[in-house]
């Protein structure tokens, strides 16, 4: 896709058209996208912690309205428990035990939730076991809606200090590299671009003299 709207800029013969073409690009680019990420496992003593929960649409185009619930079981119990709720644009906490220490972090300003991440404020032993994520969806289509339940378990291990392996550390290097270099990239064809068709107008320019 970028190729091609690149491709077209070089037929173009006005500039401001190349600038409109490639601000549109590189927008195309920037957009949000909804992308499921796995949540972190590994929290640390008296610090913060992000609960991840994503659950994306499969198209994007189709409202649809969802609420959040959290359940966690403790690595001690046998059941779960209601941990927290976010709906119509409020979060609630059930459990006792997260009294004050749990914020919403999720999709703001939207009922048509796709993040449902919950951050854990200080966290303690107690806090290790499972935790479990369930999107309740309305799909709305013109003629019906559909409702649609996604559930995610997470497990959490609560250690002294954080700990980071040495493919976590690359992962993340080459993701760094991989925004760069492709930014790098967009640049060098948008110089083609603005180039060849600086060239393509002055030689008119020069035909017409």
């Amino acid at each position: 896709e970028v190729r091609v709207a690149l491709h077209l800029c070089v037929t173009l013969t006005d500039r401001r058209a190349l600038t409109i073409v490639c601000l549109s690009t590189t927008a195309s680019l920037c957009g949000g996208a909804c992308v499921e990420v796995d949540s972190d496992t590994e929290a640390v003593v008296n610090e913060g912690f992000k609960l991840g929960c994503i659950s994306c649409k499969k198209r994007g185009e189709v409202q649809a309205i969802a609420f959040i619930d959290w359940f966690f079981q403790a690595s001690d119990d046998s059941n779960f428990s209601h941990l927290y709720t976010y709906k119509d644009l409020k979060g609630h906490i059930m459990d006792q035990r997260f009294s004050e220490r749990l914020k919403w972090k999720g999709s703001n300003n939207t009922t048509d939730l796709q993040d449902g991440s919950i951050y854990i404020l200080n966290v303690t032993n107690n806090d290790k076991g499972t935790y479990q994520c369930i999107f309740s969806r309305t799909l709305i289509y013109k003629t019906n809606e559909v409702q649609t339940i996604t559930t995610k378990n997470i497990t959490i291990n609560v250690v002294p200090q954080l700990t980071r392996g040495l493919a976590s550390i690359l992962s993340e290097v080459m993701m760094y590299v991989s925004i760069v270099g492709l930014q790098l990239w967009l640049v060098v064809e948008m110089i083609y671009c603005y180039r060849k068709i600086s060239a393509a107008g002055e030689e008119a320019l020069r035909e017409s003299a």
